[in-house]
């Protein structure tokens, strides 16, 4: 009689259900990498907007002029990409003080990625700007 060895070992259906576990993780890993970079691609976008916004409204201030309560609109490159803005200047209801809304979004897209609000003043003449706290100041009752 001829002795049968038992073999020890894996059988076909352990490594088929093996292999489904470890697809199914793998899956599970790559759709988790994937949501981080499509996070991290939304807050770059809305960081570039951002700085944008923050730019076309330092433009205004620099301008030196008084604005126009108008809506404009413009495209620019930044950072690879194309960019459209859209500049609302609006009163405020107090005498030359104007507020900035301005709406940055990609070019091919329907949609803002982000709002920068700001105020623009009455332009003055370089260097005046400090005059009100260098002239004219009283500390403990005595004007300097």
């Amino acid at each position: 009689m001829v002795s049968v060895r038992r073999c020890r070992g894996f059988t076909l259906i352990e490594v088929m259900v093996a292999l489904t576990i470890a697809a199914i993780s793998l899956a599970a890993v790559t759709a988790v990498v994937s949501q981080m970079v499509d996070g991290a691609n939304s807050i770059q976008q809305r960081t570039y907007a951002s700085w944008i916004g923050h730019n076309r409204i330092a433009e205004l201030r620099l301008a030196n002029v008084v604005p126009d309560v108008d809506t404009t609109t413009g495209d620019l490159v930044y950072a690879g990409l194309e960019w459209r803005w859209e500049t609302i200047i609006s009163e405020t209801g107090v005498e030359n003080l104007y507020r900035v809304d301005v709406n940055v979004g990609l070019a091919d897209a329907d949609i803002y990625i982000g709002q920068v609000t700001g105020f623009i003043g009455e332009p003055i003449s370089p260097g005046d700007a400090n005059t009100a706290w260098s002239s004219g100041t009283q500390v403990s009752g005595e004007t300097i």
